[in-house]
């Protein structure tokens, strides 16, 4: 009898499968003692349909789903009922037994059900990992993905992947983030433009060029070693045109099929604000929300049952089986809201202190809010999101405007302000990721013609105010990337030093050059100044309305008050400090710390231009 073996080979086991009636079983493998006992496990294989499915050990099918495609079943089982770590699916025809397929139902490590998650003790780094560091170069192309790497293409694979993450953890560990976002490292394998990972073929699987799925479980082990986190960006909105279930669809409705456009396409409008809009017409939502993203991305039906199943399962089947710390959701506004809701639910009922934040890519906060888990503005229609966090794109829009125009009544810093005046809105505001840059926008340091001042002022706001902050890689030593003129390419450049060849190697402190030393010793110092510093992980705000230039604003509890002065200005700025005697009240003194120096807070206080000062506060 001939055997082969699962696509979606792990280096932790192998499953044999007999005869070719079965080609995948997903999720390979499960775990014992999960709240939700209930698995939903595919069969894929050529008219597995036509068949008889049979368990092993006298083990009961609680549920068995056929669907258009005779290539697929869908078969339910309650783990709870199971008392054997293994059995067998078994594909019959008669007396005639046609394949089977071992499953095993693993143990849980201890304590994975209260797992900690990303918060705002945290500040999270962004790698696209193709870009970051290349620490295995055998794995630069593969056999069986299309794509090769090619360096001197702007758009190509340049074979950053899991082992120079892991590699350079230390410089991410030295530099004070705590966790770790990874843009999607399954496998895509579109033809070309695959290196952003948006485009999933395999959700089971880590793409080979970024190494493997033990790769991946190992990176997150050693972030926890050093008590950080990995964050997973999952992506539930669309797969890649090449996902080997949309090449043999289950079903014409497992994703949004428009039967005017050439292979089921059909652009979004990208007008999520349909989504809350009660006046908006149904065919401009159904465009929103059912149009693709783009040609190579099939958008996924969430309102299937059969699909939401395994968008969850895949979810929690990651978080168990790579000891996550949190995800990111792309595009999440563009998903079924209501499936959606019930995703999130399913996830944190499993995991109660698991974070999940939403690309909630909209500019009011009251349309972010909305999105948030117990939000009083999705609650006028009846909604709970469930999702934790989300992103604070108002104050993402705010920041460049407000640093490089003219002060007036209602620009420049008082957009800042203005961020922040909206936070009563929100049901979780500490729970919001803030942020000035990610893999999608321009760099900071390209608006700013790698002015360190900009820079500097900008990650003082983040890395002080509400929220969970994020920095996006190469921002700490002043990487710039001009997406009007160089696209997404070029905001995405390579990390000088991941790539052997490269001339210099900028994750060794002592090998930068001076002006990236002088973006790097910064934020190295105030981002592990703020790990220790529960007033700001969890304080409470004081807000002083901005004055030619300068924002003002004071992080306290109970034991310690830090003043945050922002000097926007050209000039340097003597503050009276009278104005701020409420949140002075009994300090006369404090310490600036970047900088060291003691500064008395008397009666006035000079701060020099384009300066931002963060001062614990002394008696």
């Amino acid at each position: 009898m001939k055997t082969i073996y699962a696509a979606f080979t792990l280096s932790i086991a192998s499953f044999a499968f007999s005869q070719k009636n079965l080609e995948r079983v997903e999720p390979a493998f499960w775990w014992k003692g999960m709240k939700n006992p209930e698995l939903q496990i595919l069969v894929y294989g050529k008219e597995v349909a036509n068949n008889e499915i049979t368990l092993s050990d006298g083990i009961q099918i609680k549920d068995i789903r056929k669907v258009d495609n005779p290539n697929y079943v869908f078969i339910t089982v309650n783990t709870n009922e199971i008392n054997v770590p293994k059995f067998a699916i078994n594909i019959k025809k008669g007396k005639k037994n046609l394949g089977s397929y071992t499953y095993e139902l693993k143990q849980r490590n201890p304590g994975s059900a209260s797992r900690e998650s990303f918060t705002s003790k945290d500040f999270m780094y962004l790698i696209m990992p193709d870009r970051f560091a290349n620490g295995d170069e055998k794995n630069d192309s593969k056999p069986e993905l299309t794509e090769k790497a090619d360096r001197s293409l702007p758009n190509g694979r340049h074979g950053g992947d899991l082992r120079g993450i892991i590699n350079n953890l230390d410089y991410i560990q030295n530099l004070g983030a705590t966790a770790v976002w990874l843009t999607p490292v399954n496998e895509d394998n579109e033809k070309v433009y695959s290196y952003h990972g948006y485009a999933q073929t395999d959700l089971y699987k880590i793409d080979g060029r970024y190494g493997t799925n033990e790769d991946y479980k190992t990176l997150s082990q050693e972030l926890n070693k050093r008590n950080m986190k990995l964050v997973m960006d999952y992506v539930t909105n669309h797969w890649g045109g090449s996902h080997w279930m949309i090449k043999d669809l289950p079903s014409k409705d497992w994703i949004h099929w428009f039967d005017e456009g050439e292979k089921g396409f059909k652009r979004s409008n990208y007008k999520t604000t349909t989504q809350f809009d009660t006046n908006a017409s149904d065919i401009d939502k159904k465009y929103a929300l059912d149009g693709w993203f783009d040609t190579t991305m099939p958008d996924i039906n969430q309102k299937n049952p059969l699909v939401l199943k395994y968008l969850i399962q895949n979810a929690i089947w990651w978080i168990e089986y790579a000891e996550l710390g949190g995800f990111r959701v792309d595009t999440y506004p563009y998903n079924d809201k209501d499936a959606m809701a019930k995703w999130a639910k399913a996830i944190t009922d499993e995991y109660p202190k698991f974070n999940i934040v939403g690309e909630t890519w909209l500019y009011t906060a009251a349309q972010i809010a909305a999105w948030q888990k117990n939000s009083k503005i999705g609650e006028i229609e009846g909604y709970n999101s469930n999702l934790p966090s989300v992103m604070d794109f108002m104050l993402f829009e705010n920041m460049p405007k407000a640093l490089k125009e003219k002060e007036s009544w209602d620009k420049g810093m008082i957009r800042i302000y203005d961020s922040f005046t909206s936070d009563f809105l929100y049901p979780d505001i500490n729970n919001t990721l803030v942020f000035f840059e990610n893999h999608d926008t321009e760099r900071w340091n390209e608006i700013f013609n790698a002015n360190p001042d900009a820079y500097k002022m900008a990650l003082t706001l983040i890395s002080t105010v509400r929220g969970i902050p994020q920095i996006y890689y190469g921002s700490e030593i002043g990487m710039r990337g001009d997406k009007k003129t160089g696209g997404d390419a070029d905001i995405r450049r390579d990390f000088p030093g991941g790539w052997k060849s490269d001339t210099q190697n900028a994750f060794n402190p002592s090998a930068q050059t001076a002006e990236q030393k002088e973006f790097f010793r910064f934020t190295q110092k105030l981002l592990n100044w703020r790990k220790g510093k529960d007033v700001i992980h969890h304080g409470k705000t004081k807000n002083f309305v901005p004055q030619d230039g300068v924002f003002v604003y004071f992080r306290y509890n109970e034991k310690e008050t830090v003043m945050v002065v922002v000097n926007n200005n050209e000039k340097d700025q003597t503050l009276d400090l009278k104005r701020f005697a409420e949140s002075l009240n009994g300090f006369t003194k404090g310490k600036e710390i970047i900088s060291d120096k003691e500064i008395s807070l008397q009666k006035s206080m000079n701060i020099p231009a384009k300066t931002p000062f963060i001062i614990e506060l002394e008696k």
